[in-house]
Formats: C-alpha cells, structure tokens, sequence
C-alpha cells in the first residue's frame, strides 16, 4: 500500500509558534500537532528583537521528529505575523537578530516620514494599506534615521517567513502575502513600488524575487537534510502571512461572503479581485493585502479580544480560575447595553489599567460605570458586537457584491456569546469555524501546489467538508438596533 503524504507547516504567532502536519484524501483534510514553542521578545539596548535562530532551531525540531516517525513530507509551509524583516548580509550571514515591530523607536518614525518624506495620502494611494507606526516602510525609515548598521550593509531585506525559508533552502524570494503588510507594495501593479523604496535609500535588488502564493522556494540544503534525516524536500511560499493563510481557508460557498478572523485582534473584510482604494477608504482607515490566487483581503483592524484579555489579567485570583465559558456565561446575567464603548478608541490601545480605562471612558460618556467582572465583560461583548456591525455596514458599502454570510474564524470562533451578539448586531447569518484556520489555509496552500486541488474554491469545499461549522441566526432585531443607535450617539461625541 503506497505510504500516505504529509504536508508540514510551520505557524508562526508573535507569543507562540508550532508546527503541525496535515494530509488530505477522500475530500477531507486531517491535522496533527507536532510540537509547540514559545516565540519570545528579546529586550535589549533599548530595542526589541525577534530570536530568528531559535525560530529555525524549533522548525529543525519539528523536522526532525516526523523523520523519526518516519512520515513521508511532500513539503513544507512557513507563516507568519507580518511587516518585520531579516538582514542579510554579502557573506550571506544574518547581520542582527530582527528588530520586533513593538520596537519603540518606530513610535515617532511614522508621522516624521509623513511630514518629512511623502504624504499621508500619496502613501496611501499608492499602498491603499492602513496606517500603523510598525509597518515596514516606517521601521526601515525608523532604522535609516538612527544610522543602522545592519540596514546600512544589507545585501538583502526578507520578511520574516521568506528568511526562514532561506534558512532552509539557500533561496531568497518576496512572497506577496507577506510582503502586501509592508506599505511598500502597490497592489495594482503586484510589485514593491520604486518611489517608496527610494524615500528609504533602497533600491529593489535588495530584495527578493516576488513570487505568488504555491511557489516552490526551493529544497533543503544539504545541512538541513543531515540536521533532520530528511530528503530534498520542497519548501513552498505559502500565504506568508498569517491572515492570508486563514482567509485562505474561509470555508465559503461563493464570493458573496465577509469574514472576522477573531481572537486578540478582530479582522474583518471581504475578499475582492483588485484592491479598493478610495478617498473614503482612506478615510475609514481600510487596507488592501495580498490574497491567494491574485485576490485581495479589503479589511479593517478591529480591537478584538484584546480587551477582555487584559482585563482579565486585572482581575482577581478567583475570578482568573474561572474558565472562558463560566465567566462569559456570568456576563449574559447583567443587563444588557448598559455600558458602549468604542473598543477602537485610542483609550484602548495600551492603558496602564484597560479595566481604569473602560470605566473612565463610561464615565466620561454619563454612562452607568461598570464595576464587576460580569458587567465590564458584558460592556466588551456588547460593543464588540456593535462595532463589527459598523465596520460590516462600511464593507456593505465598498464590496461589488451583496455580503450573504459572515463568516468567523479563528479562536473566537469559539465564543458562542460573541458570535450569537455578531449575528444579532449586524442582521447576517454568522458561521463559525474552523479555529485553526492559518494551518489550514498554509496546509491547503501547499495540496495546491503538489496538484491535489485546482484551485481556492475547491480548497474551501474541502474545508467546509472537514469543518463543523456552527451556524448562528440574527434574533432581537428591534433591541440590537436601539442599541446601535446608542452606540453611534456615544461614539460620535466623544
């Protein structure tokens, strides 16, 4: 009987990372954990940097274990956080470990660039991505206003999964998924655009080759192959990006669909043919990344499960033992949409206390102040729900095609609270799951690239098919929308 084939893939998170195989036959997929790590930030110098060669030395761990269980890898699979890059030098030597993108000195470089450099709005016209301080284009200008010395003599910039991917094959690419986060890539053209780099001192060559989604990099080097005990084995540019994985694997049924990847950070958008950059666009703050098979991901950045998390660190020993489910269910006791915040105001961002600062930001609006863990729970879950309905009705706006379904991915898929308030705040028809989709989406990329699926459509077939999916029906339409009204009078006063 032929030996079954695996496909590897290495998901990187900015805490944690594992690597997982996966395999596909009879129109199913099939996932298993292979190892799990830490991924920890190196404060150092006033600096903080991302260990890349413990990130390698873990993926050779996980290499070497299926080669002791003796599976058959058909390849491999690397994702990624985004925007952060490695520095190679002319010896082909890693010049620094790279900088992480909460390093504090891009904290003024965004607005000097953009009032010293280019305009906000050339920028993002020519971008369409959102603003963010850490994005690369504002790190690398970061980096080239202090004199950095391993910017000043790099041969070659990858990002993160692409350098990995060099640490395993000896080849440089420039995966558009990964490279789409960096606010130097013009998204018509497909290409890092010339003017951006040039602002920075850069020049293309300093780059690699841009390849799409199912390239193959390259095989193992001969040291990587004696690390592990492994053969040639292919190491393919999956979406390099970890959302560009997990819209990858959206079970859906058509295009006519918007999906929330839930969990720490909300990201909620539609995937379109061409990007959409428009002065209102601009002035939402949307961004346009790459996707699979030439798609962009028009999407907005919501402050998700942040809040709670946070909040949950503040609170006390007893209530902390209590699981997710026990402690959210508390929240459903309370009254309802007693307490609205915006959960993207900037109060929110990185408050010494997020509980101080939901209480002051009720207080500030003369609403009821929530004291216990339940209240303040129930105020996160309301206004999240309230939030996604207006960042859903603005994506109504912009897609070329009516949104049918809200699909929610991702650990808050989970959240059987959260995604009934989502189908009630925004009237569609909510499915949840699958929870890991970035592994599924890296997995499923490379099945497509050994020729095991033709395209995005049957991949998600194929998903949907290995996927329970939980569906959830708007209800209480009349309360969700006085509710709505409230938020939208709190939110535009303040």
């Amino acid at each position: 009987m032929e030996q079954k084939k695996y496909f590897f893939a290495v998901d990187l998170g900015a805490t944690s990372g594992r690597t997982i195989i996966g395999n596909i036959g009879d129109g199913a997929f099939k996932l298993e954990e292979v190892t799990r790590f830490p991924n920890n930030l190196i404060e150092q110098g006033g600096h903080y940097y991302w260990d890349i060669h413990a990130l390698y030395f873990e993926i050779i761990r996980g290499l070497k274990e299926v080669a002791r269980r003796g599976l058959d890898i058909a390849s491999i699979g690397i994702d990624t956080w985004g925007v952060d890059f490695v520095c190679i030098g002319e010896d082909g030597a890693i010049l620094r470990n790279p900088r992480a993108y909460r390093d504090p000195v891009t904290f003024s470089a965004m607005d000097d660039y953009l009032e010293h450099i280019i305009t906000r709005k050339e920028v993002y016209d020519i971008t369409g991505i959102q603003f963010m301080n850490f994005n690369s284009i504002f790190q690398l200008y970061a980096m080239r206003r202090e004199g950095n010395s391993a910017l000043e003599h790099a041969a070659k910039i990858l990002f993160v999964p692409d350098a990995l991917s060099w640490m395993l094959t000896g080849n440089e690419v420039c995966e558009y998924t990964i490279a789409s986060t960096s606010q130097l890539l013009d998204p018509r053209t497909k290409q890092l655009d010339e003017r951006l780099l040039q602002s920075l001192g850069l020049t293309r060559s300093k780059f690699g080759r841009m390849v799409q989604p199912g390239t193959v990099v390259g095989v193992l080097t001969d040291e990587v192959q004696r690390l592990t005990g492994l053969g040639a084995v292919p190491v393919i540019a999956v979406a390099g990006h970890d959302t560009g994985s997990a819209v990858a694997a959206v079970p859906a049924k058509n295009e006519q669909f918007a999906y929330l990847s839930s969990g720490t950070w909300s990201l909620m958008g539609i995937e379109t043919k061409d990007a959409i950059i428009s002065d209102l666009s601009y002035e939402r703050n949307f961004t346009n990344e790459g996707g699979i098979e030439g798609t962009t991901r028009f999407l907005k950045n919501i402050c998700g499960m942040w809040l709670y998390e946070r909040c949950r660190l503040e609170w006390p020993e007893e209530v902390q033992k209590l699981s997710h489910p026990e402690l959210q269910g508390s929240a459903m006791t309370v009254e309802p949409f007693r307490s609205i915040i915006n959960p993207d105001d900037a109060a929110f961002a990185a408050p010494a206390s997020m509980i101080g600062a939901i209480q002051k930001y009720c207080r500030d609006t003369n609403q009821y102040v929530p004291q216990t863990p339940a209240e303040i729970c129930r105020c996160i879950f309301d206004s999240l729900a309230l939030r996604y309905r207006q960042v859903f009705q603005w994506m109504q706006e912009f897609a070329p095609f009516k949104l049918e379904t809200l699909h929610i991915i991702g650990g808050g898929s989970l959240n059987k609270y959260l995604n009934q308030f989502t189908a009630n705040s925004t009237g569609a028809t909510v499915l949840a799951g699958p929870q890991e989709c970035t592994a599924i989406g890296n997995i499923m990329m490379q099945a497509k690239a050994a020729g095991l699926v033709q395209d995005i459509w049957q991949m998600r077939q194929i998903i949907a098919n290995s996927t329970d999916m939980v569906k959830y029906e708007p209800q209480d339409k009349a309360q969700w929308d006085a509710a709505y009204d409230k938020y939208l009078s709190i939110v535009n006063k303040k």
